[in-house]
């Protein structure tokens, strides 16, 4: 693998860093968010998944055709050669991750990239399988500047999947979402003192304004 430097970095309260690197003579993109001390984050992803401080997000970008056993080593090592270190949350995406959606609303910001080439609905009669599904998936991640409860982590990925249904709906899509989404939710760990908030449902405040960000983040990047 070969990174390709300068990695040019967006602004804003989530600036992103786009790394670029040749595999199988295929040039691939991921985003890399190095968020740095002082978050906790929630994750369904492959790597660093669950709830725990992490020090960066990255969302790498994988072949069509991705065909390997050992995706959170591979995630590791994308992560390690783009100077990400400690503990952090790996996804990965079939989807090209420079056209991603990104918005912001009142102190939340979130970030989208959506591969829509396999999709459905959650609830289908079809059986489940426990092999690997293959990589299109929308990757969903946020981060509030507030401090959340393990609860109200819980509760803002409910939102946030809520938000990504609504704007599949509203971009004409007749679907939930593909069999591969995933989200990271961050949010900063209390300071002494600090008000924690107990609730991130869609109509509570912080709630509100996920479900907003990811709401448009979504659509723009679902946008044909």
């Amino acid at each position: 693998m070969t990174v390709i430097p300068p990695p040019r970095t967006t602004t804003g309260a989530l600036p992103l860093q786009l790394v670029t690197r040749v595999e199988d003579g295929e040039q691939l993109h991921a985003l890399l968010w190095r968020a740095g001390a002082g978050w906790r984050m929630i994750s369904s992803a492959v790597l660093g998944g669950g709830i725990g401080e992490r020090a960066w997000v990255l969302n790498a970008q994988v072949s069509h055709g991705y065909r390997r056993t050992d995706p959170a080593r591979h995630l590791a090592g994308l992560a390690h050669d783009a100077g990400a270190h400690g503990p952090g949350v790996g996804l990965m995406t079939a989807a090209d991750v420079q056209a991603h959606g990104r918005a912001q609303d009142g102190g939340v910001e979130a970030v989208a990239t959506a591969g829509l080439g396999v999709r459905g609905w959650a609830a289908s009669p079809a059986r489940g399988t426990t092999a690997q599904a293959a990589p299109g998936t929308i990757n969903i991640i946020a981060a509030l500047p507030v401090a959340l409860t393990d609860a109200a982590l819980v509760n803002a990925v409910a939102t946030a999947t809520e938000a990504k249904v609504q704007a599949l709906l509203d971009e004409g899509y007749d679907c939930s979402g593909t069999p591969t989404d995933a989200v990271c939710i961050a949010a900063r760990i209390p300071r002494p003192g600090e008000e924690i908030q107990a609730f991130a449902g869609p109509r509570s405040l912080w709630g509100a304004r996920l479900a907003r960000a990811v709401h448009s983040s979504v659509r723009t990047a679902a946008t044909p």
